[in-house]
């Protein structure tokens, strides 16, 4: 382990660790939640046009309330982590902007596809899918600038290249897999179609990005491969691996589409949270990797301990409306409604 890493992590406290860790989480759920009706919109670009209403029916419920853990956690980093949010967000200034008007497109397209001309509908359904594409591929982009800690190089750049590939493929196996659940009939057999073609660029992509991290750091290397660390870390690969095999075995079956429709989505979730914790043990104690630990970067333990106290009030609540929404919302998407 780094030098500095080491001494810090004998002199910090706790509170750090806790604040990294919830913005930790809420980056996962909306990785997830989000994730899927980003794959739907994506998804609408294939689909024909007479299931394209039923398709943004199944997400529109819930969309608002996933997004809020985008904002939970760029807040957590604002508020908590005031050093590293000048370096992250400087260093990705146009993504995030990029981000914001996919988010934009989707919203302003949602809207107008159904309230505007009718002979701009497709226009809309375009900036939709085309929204969705966006907000997808510069979350990866930007995800694989920060785990390369913002190198210039063409190797850190090839890289957050591939990685806006594979998670915008990931999005995609998600929202097919959220079709599964909330629809039937023949867009519940064309969710099967979808998931299948995005299945092997999401395993060619995770497999990619697992051996070119350690090649590009030379800390995730020492994370990964030394005694005990890689007996840690052996099982979430595997794992993983294993998850997305069992998900190519049931689309071939015929119970995806009746008991086990949400077995697909379900085992999706599962490879992002293990990517996710693989992710944390390669980068931990770093908030910028080998620029910045949690402690470096944190606010002042006063400052810290006044904002937990917001952040136990807040997080339930967000948590509470967001399984209610599920709940009342539950079973198979109605006709779209505005």
């Amino acid at each position: 382990m780094n030098p500095l890493a080491a001494t810090t992590l004998m002199e910090g406290g706790p509170l750090p660790v806790i604040f990294m860790a919830l913005m930790g989480l809420s980056l996962l759920i909306y990785v997830v939640l989000d994730g899927y009706d980003l794959g739907v919109g994506l998804l609408t670009a294939a689909a024909p046009e007479a299931d394209r209403d039923r398709m943004i029916a199944s997400i529109v419920p819930f969309w608002d309330a996933n997004e809020t853990w985008l904002v939970l956690a760029v807040g957590l980093l604002l508020i908590a982590f005031p050093k590293a949010q000048g370096v992250v967000l400087t260093a990705l200034y146009a993504p995030v902007a990029l981000m914001l008007l996919g988010l934009i497109l989707r919203g302003a397209a949602f809207d107008f596809r159904a309230k505007g001309d009718p002979a701009h509908k497709r226009w809309w359904d375009v900036a939709f899918a085309g929204g969705s594409a966006l907000a997808a591929s510069t979350q990866g982009w930007m995800l694989g600038r920060y785990v390369t800690g913002f190198d210039d190089g063409v190797g850190p750049q090839v890289f957050a290249a591939g990685i806006a590939i594979a998670l915008t493929a990931c999005y995609a196996l998600l929202g097919a897999g959220w079709l599964l659940i909330k629809t039937e009939g023949e867009l519940q057999r064309r969710a099967v179609a979808w998931a299948k073609r995005a299945w092997p660029v999401v395993v060619g992509g995770l497999v990619v990005v697992s051996m070119a991290s350690p090649w590009l750091s030379a800390t995730v290397r020492a994370r990964w491969f030394d005694m005990p660390g890689i007996i840690a870390l052996a099982p979430l690969p595997l794992t993983a691996l294993l998850a997305l095999a069992a998900l190519r075995g049931l689309l071939n079956s015929h119970r995806v589409l009746g008991k086990l429709c949400w077995a697909p989505f379900a085992l999706m979730g599962l490879v992002l949270t293990l990517s996710f914790f693989g992710l944390s043990y390669s980068l931990y104690p770093f908030v910028v990797i080998d620029r910045l630990t949690i402690w470096d970067a944190a606010a002042a333990d006063a400052s810290l301990r006044f904002l937990l106290v917001g952040a136990v009030i807040t997080l339930p609540v967000i948590l509470a409306y967001s399984l209610l929404s599920y709940r009342v919302f539950r079973g198979k998407a109605t006709a779209l409604a505005y």
